[in-house]
């Protein structure tokens, strides 16, 4: 089955024992995969892995807005320039945690904000309790952007309808096949299949039948199967759209590989 996990963190430390195996079994059923950073250490690890069918994104997580000071921009900045960098992130707000307080992740979004219109890339956002503020500092800067993902989107379909108005595209993990889901299923049920993303958030928010274990890229196809279900198309139809949404949020070439 084609698809693609448009967002997985397979250079972290849960992998260090089978990183090798686990990027096969992903490869044989996918057709790319995107590494994604969370600070600059984990983004100079994202973009080492890329390479053939290994794409990177580089930026800092709002849980370590706290350390985002001018050399960590500067740092994501050349980072972002080397090939097989798509976009910036995964950048945003989390209210939820509140890792670093909400006066710090606010301009820690919006410089990355600013360096993706200004490099001409995607930007991959986070948004967890935050929904109101997340859409007010993309509306501002939507429109100087080349794209934007939702990452792992946690909200209802009032907060992906304004997602789609901003131009995003939105994307669901593991967490969309969880039964007390409901709500986060009707959101997908609002998203036209030519804004759909896939991704896993590897190592995090396995789906219902893997649950309690650590996620991995290969099992995107389980998210896959439960949009594809929710909305009444064959799961092989709809992944090829996913490839093609992917490839036009991240300009790469439909063959990319």
């Amino acid at each position: 089955m084609g698809c693609v996990d448009t967002h997985c963190h397979l250079q972290m430390a849960p992998f260090d024992g089978d990183r090798v195996q686990t990027l096969d079994r992903a490869l044989r059923s996918l057709e790319w995969i995107v590494v994604v950073g969370d600070n600059l250490e984990t983004s100079r690890a994202a973009w080492a892995m890329s390479g053939d069918r290994v794409h990177a994104v580089v930026g800092c997580h709002p849980y370590h807005a706290g350390s985002f000071d001018d050399a960590a921009l500067a740092g994501v900045r050349e980072l972002a320039r080397r090939p097989r960098v798509v976009a910036i992130g995964e950048t945003g707000l989390d209210y939820f945690n509140e890792f670093s307080p909400r006066a710090l992740q606010r301009p820690c979004f919006e410089r990355q904000l600013a360096l993706a219109a200004e490099l001409g890339l995607p930007a991959v956002v986070h948004s967890r309790a935050a929904h109101a503020d997340t859409a007010a500092i993309l509306r501002e800067h939507a429109p100087r952007l080349k794209g934007c993902v939702m990452h792992c989107f946690g909200g209802d379909a009032s907060f992906a309808g304004q997602c789609l108005e901003l131009g995003c595209y939105i994307s669901f993990a593991g967490n969309l096949t969880f039964p007390k889901a409901s709500a986060l299923r009707e959101a997908a049920l609002a998203v036209p299949v030519d804004r759909l993303l896939v991704e896993t958030d590897a190592p995090y928010l396995a789906p219902q039948c893997h649950r309690g274990k650590r996620c991995e890229p290969a099992y995107v196809t389980h998210t896959l199967d439960c949009l594809a279900s929710l909305k009444g198309l064959p799961a092989e139809d709809l992944g090829e759209q996913i490839i093609l949404n992917a490839c036009a949020v991240f300009n790469l070439p439909r063959a990319a590989r």
